[in-house]
């Protein structure tokens, strides 16, 4: 099987956004024009699923108070691989920063990680069936 690039997967990813692979209660507020809005929970999962490492949790601030959670990758050697960032405006701030083990059953999301990873696995040419791609890569 040829290796996995960074820039393959990012883009496999970016392709495979849509108001259906958002957070369902924000939906009405996806657009084409900024696809990474609502995405970065499913896309850390989809990104642990190929990479492994940590899943991060860091909170949105505007104006100093907690509006939302933002989620992101961090791999070996503390590389860090946020492909949601663009998402937030000029009044939003993402701090903080902690590590999330990852669940052993996916309940929130579920359906829109599913067909973010299928889309994804599907444009790297990495179909795996259902059952074995939702349980590869639990922590042990």
């Amino acid at each position: 099987m040829t290796p996995l690039l960074l820039t393959d997967i990012e883009q496999a990813v970016r392709d495979s956004w849509s108001a259906e692979t958002c957070t369902p209660e924000y939906r009405s507020r996806w657009t084409g024009d900024n696809p990474a809005r609502d995405q970065c929970g499913v896309t850390a999962m989809v990104l642990n699923d190929l990479l492994g490492g940590e899943l991060i949790r860091g909170e949105v601030h505007v104006d100093g108070e907690r509006v939302d959670y933002h989620w992101w990758n961090r791999l070996g050697m503390g590389v860090e691989i946020d492909l949601t960032r663009e998402q937030f405006g000029p009044e939003e701030k993402v701090v903080g920063g902690v590590v999330i083990p990852r669940p052993s059953e996916i309940r929130r999301l579920r359906e829109e990680y599913e067909l973010l990873r299928d889309r994804v696995l599907d444009r790297l040419g990495r179909r795996q069936p259902a059952d074995s791609a939702a349980t590869s890569r639990r922590p042990a």
